[in-house]
């Protein structure tokens, strides 16, 4: 399937809009590294920001103090979730395991 073809003015609107979420991203996991914020609160921000709610739970989980890609995988299994899982697609149960596994 071929990429349709902007115009200029649209393509510019997406590139600005991509970009904007990158810098989201970044601003969540830097936030959740300094400690910031919690896993608690950006799992609540999700429901309502759709650029958090596509985030994957493997990079919200490196993000988090004293942990890593190896660490956080380590939880995802443990906690049943797939790898490529992003916040919006957590079912409860997971969900709740994650908080109550990272609770404050």
């Amino acid at each position: 399937m071929a990429l349709p073809q902007l115009s200029p003015e649209a393509r510019q609107q997406a590139l600005a809009k991509a970009g904007a979420a990158r810098r989201t991203r970044a601003l969540v996991k830097e936030d959740l590294k300094k400690g910031r914020v919690d896993l608690h609160t950006v799992i609540q921000r999700a429901e309502t920001d759709e650029v958090v709610a596509k985030m994957k739970v493997i990079d919200l989980l490196a993000a988090l103090p004293k942990y890593g890609k190896t660490k956080a995988a380590a939880v995802m299994v443990d906690l049943d979730i797939a790898e490529n899982r992003s916040i919006r697609g957590l079912g409860q149960n997971q969900r709740g395991a994650l908080l109550q596994r990272f609770a404050s």
